[in-house]
């Protein structure tokens, strides 16, 4: 899609990606299909999808799950990660699908790409009326050595790249005007990975993953000494974060 930031071209290497990133707690997915009454005879959209981290993780609740997903590489690593599921190409901002014609929305790990008045408002239009919307990060719990110093390596080169944590999401969707009994979770999880499972979980980060390739090894290279000086087996923290909010009418 021509409209996404430049930085998106970096998700082209999705394998890396599946590879590298981590799930969601179990705790957390459980808070998402009660709070979205997700069950048979309900419809989830999963918007940018990814490689269906999340979508696939819906699945087991029974309800009609549809995956909108703009990187093509990405598409098509979701479509062999999680058979049976729809996934259609769009963006937030241009979703393929009539007005009210889902129960939930939910957005792993994408939402700061997003143009955010105008992805509300497009979600806000395919959900049905009172439908819940979940978003939902696993955020680096930078407390840990590790994370702390994955971070040193990573953030000198994020440049103007969208980053969850450039801004409080609690406000995002009760000032929206859009959605209503909006709530927020924290729930801790805990990434196991090796050596090489460290190195994919950094250069899957799209501005490293569309850096040019003596950065992306410089990056390799410094992840593997984090990675062979910590203690093992290495298990990376995340705090993950889960907002809820329903359609106002």
């Amino acid at each position: 899609m021509s409209d996404l930031h430049p930085s998106t071209r970096g998700f082209a290497g999705a394998e890396v990606y599946e590879r590298g990133r981590p799930d969601y707690p179990a705790a957390a997915i459980a808070r998402i299909v009660e709070r979205l009454d997700l069950r048979p005879g309900r419809t989830v959209l999963d918007l940018a999808a990814g490689t269906g981290k999340l979508t696939r993780l819906l699945v087991p609740s029974k309800a009609n799950v549809i995956a909108v997903e703009p990187v093509r590489e990405m598409r098509a690593e979701l479509e062999r990660r999680v058979p049976g599921v729809v996934v259609l190409a769009g963006t937030a901002e241009r979703m393929p699908l009539t007005d009210r014609y889902v129960d939930a929305v939910t957005v792993g790990q994408a939402f700061h790409w997003f143009r955010q008045d105008e992805a509300l408002r497009e979600i806000h239009r395919v959900l049905r009326p009172g439908g819940g919307l979940a978003l939902i990060w696993n955020a680096r719990d930078e407390r840990d050595p590790v994370q702390a110093a994955l971070s040193e390596v990573i953030d000198p080169l994020e440049g103007g790249t969208p980053r969850r944590r450039n801004r409080d999401w609690r406000s995002l969707l009760p000032e929206s005007g859009l959605f209503e009994r909006c709530e927020r979770a924290l729930f801790e999880h805990v990434q196991p990975v090796d050596e090489q499972g460290l190195v994919d979980r950094v250069v899957s980060m799209s501005f490293i993953a569309s850096s040019p390739k003596p950065v992306r090894d410089d990056v390799e290279a410094k992840v593997r000494a984090i990675a062979r000086e910590a203690a093992q087996p290495i298990r990376l923290p995340y705090m993950t974060e889960l907002y809820v909010g329903y359609r106002s009418s």
